[in-house]
């Protein structure tokens, strides 16, 4: 394995760190000061002027859609090689959506260009490849343990020339913004399949869709990450034509599965960009800082978390960089251990580093002063989302253990 970046990603490298520096980061505090502000007019759920300048900007710069593997709709990079660019785009909360890149809808994006009909990208993914529209992804449901995704229970009928749609979804990030036209429903055609992984398919469901219903925002860990923020949605009786459906009935899982490898690749880099600015905050915070007579730097225990801080990234970062590197060789099948062995390290070490630039903040860390507080409940829910570390370790040991079993 070569993980020696091309000249062609160094370039985009230092690109969109040359944007982060004259763009991003100058902007960060506009960006939550004017949520605010919508907040305290009543309506936190509205686009920002911040984000949809940045958008434009990006735009120009060429920095747009960098993530889509192999596709004449992106950059044209491979896993591997847009990692590292995921990666400087995590060190910000405002970065993803200002280059296009952000989740849900990177994930929609590519079940769209991998599945989709003509018909279906035109109405849907060229809008989101334009920044025009965002989109969410509804799955996780509050009544079964989702977990396991054999457990969801919504429907969806076929009646006529129409499916209906029927259940109830949370966690859905996004649909709270009044950009969010599209999402993605993953309910199950055939109950009674005895393949239980065929029982489930996916289908586009415009918001704006009779039945559709938005219960309340999901607050996490206090943030309710407005503008975008995550849903509760009723769907009752929901109508949609047939056309709307993805791929085909009982694909369900195939879909998921193609959808949500490259998308556990994205979320590890972005915490790993998350996990780097920590430990800089707390490099500078530590010289800057003096206890007990000398710099808080100049203390083992200090020095030791600096130390483990840096081993964990770097190991992190090279084992998401091998699952890349498989996904491009050997498909999302060969690398699904790999892919699940990263998506329990890398929130993992992030909530420890970001833990430890914590306590080197003392109180101020965790207040709203330092963002830090908000990088660890973002990086302590991705042990949740696109499923639970309980889940990935069983994997990862029943993969582990089928090399062991007796050849039949």
């Amino acid at each position: 394995m070569d993980f020696t970046h091309s000249d062609k990603v160094r370039a985009l490298q230092e690109r969109v760190t040359a944007f982060m520096d004259a763009h991003v980061y100058p902007n960060e505090a506009r960006f939550f000061a004017e949520v605010e502000a919508n907040r305290k007019a009543g309506n936190a759920w509205q686009p920002t002027t911040v984000i949809e300048e940045l958008k434009a900007r990006a735009r120009e710069a060429g920095l747009w859609n960098l993530f889509l593997p192999e596709s004449e709709r992106g950059a044209g990079l491979t896993n591997l090689e847009y990692a590292p660019l995921c990666e400087i785009m995590g060190r910000s909360h405002i970065a993803p959506e200002t280059f296009n890149c952000s989740a849900p809808d990177t994930g929609n994006m590519e079940v769209l260009e991998r599945y989709g009909t003509p018909e279906q990208k035109a109405q849907w993914l060229d809008p989101l490849l334009r920044g025009e529209i965002r989109s969410g992804f509804a799955m996780t449901e509050p009544g079964v343990a989702s977990s396991d995704a054999t457990n969801i229970q919504a429907s969806i009928r076929r009646d006529g020339e129409h499916y209906v749609v029927n259940g109830r979804k949370w966690w859905t990030s996004g649909a709270n913004d009044p950009r969010c036209k599209v999402l993605i429903f993953m309910g199950k055609t055939d109950a009674e399949n005895p393949d239980r992984y065929r029982q489930q398919s996916m289908i586009l469901v415009p918001m704006d869709t009779p039945g559709v219903q938005v219960l309340r925002h999901l607050p996490v860990f206090g943030y309710d990450d407005a503008p975008h923020g995550h849903a509760e949605i009723a769907f009752t009786d929901v109508r949609v034509p047939l056309t709307h459906m993805l791929l085909g009935e009982g694909r369900g899982f195939e879909i998921a599965q193609g959808r949500l490898g490259p998308g556990r690749i994205h979320h590890c880099m972005r915490l790993i960009g998350l996990a780097e600015r920590a430990l800089e905050d707390m490099c500078k915070r530590t010289l800057a800082r003096t206890a007990f007579g000398r710099p808080l730097a100049d203390h083992g225990v200090t020095r030791e978390r600096i130390a483990n801080a840096r081993l964990l990234i770097d190991q992190a970062r090279l084992l998401v960089f091998k699952a890349a590197d498989m996904m491009d060789r050997a498909g999302n099948k060969a690398a699904r251990k790999e892919i699940a062995m990263i998506k329990v390290a890398a929130p993992t070490m992030a909530c420890q580093v970001i833990d430890w630039a914590l306590q080197a903040h003392g109180g101020g860390g965790v207040s709203d002063d330092f963002g830090l507080a908000y990088a660890y409940a973002q990086a302590r829910t991705l042990r949740f989302a696109d499923g639970p570390d309980e889940v990935h370790r069983d994997q990862i040991a029943r993969l582990e253990l089928e090399r062991y079993r007796p050849k039949r």
